[in-house]
């Protein structure tokens, strides 16, 4: 009985977390304030605790859970309205470097050093710092790069090339279903997808493990294979 309250606990948790993260929004951890992190795993915890307790006190961990996502929701609602309420709560960016100028006090106020920020430049491509005009740390966690003009990649715009907008793409076989409702607001039907498909090589689209639109007015077509993890590059 023990264990088939703990399995009717777990689900209901799982419900509860399911209602309040669509209450509070979704959102990646590194977008995440420090409050909603703290949020969160508390929640996170106090769910776990609720679906392990063998005792018949569900309620108060319930009305705990359900207190944290409505305080969370309200500071959300309110700080969006507040500037200086939402930057004492979420905090304020730093500039750590600018103009070939490291700022050593924003990293003592971030709580970044040296070697962390070295290997967030080399991820996103900057090994060499004279590379980059400024670098930024954000409210969650993250440093947004301002590379110098001489290295900026090239652009149309850099080149005066007028170039069409281009739109989304729209998915029409996915594991070898068509997506009917794709197909219909695109404006094809099935005996223009047929075609398309025949154009491929493929008579079904079961042998398709995803096609999608171009720029073209006509499929990108990925068939399926019977490659096992095994199959890899060997150099």
């Amino acid at each position: 009985m023990n264990l088939i309250y703990i399995v009717l606990l777990s689900l209901f948790s799982i419900l509860v977390l399911f209602t309040l993260t669509k209450l509070i929004g979704y959102r990646q951890m590194s977008e995440m304030s420090m409050f909603d992190y703290i949020s969160g795993i508390t929640i996170g915890s106090i769910a776990a605790e609720m679906a392990t307790s063998l005792e018949n006190n569900f309620l108060e961990p319930l009305i705990a859970m359900i207190v944290y996502g409505l305080v969370t929701t309200l500071l959300a609602f309110v700080t969006s309205k507040n500037m200086k309420l939402r930057r004492m709560i979420s905090g304020s960016p730093f500039i750590l470097l600018n103009n070939d100028q490291l700022y050593e006090e924003n990293f003592k106020k971030g709580h970044i050093d040296l070697s962390e920020f070295l290997v967030q430049c080399r991820i996103n491509g900057y090994f060499d710092l004279s590379q980059i005009q400024t670098a930024i740390l954000e409210e969650n966690g993250k440093i947004s790069f301002l590379p110098k003009a001489a290295q900026r990649p090239l652009t149309p715009h850099d080149m005066n090339l007028d170039l069409s907008e281009e739109t989304l793409l729209p998915t029409y076989i996915m594991d070898g279903h068509i997506l009917q409702e794709n197909l219909h607001h695109s404006g094809k039907d099935e005996t223009w997808l047929f075609n398309q498909l025949k154009a491929h090589g493929c008579n079904k689209p079961s042998e398709v493990f995803l096609a999608t639109g171009n720029q073209n007015n006509a499929l990108n077509v990925y068939q399926k294979n019977n490659l096992g993890g095994n199959d890899v590059i060997k150099e």
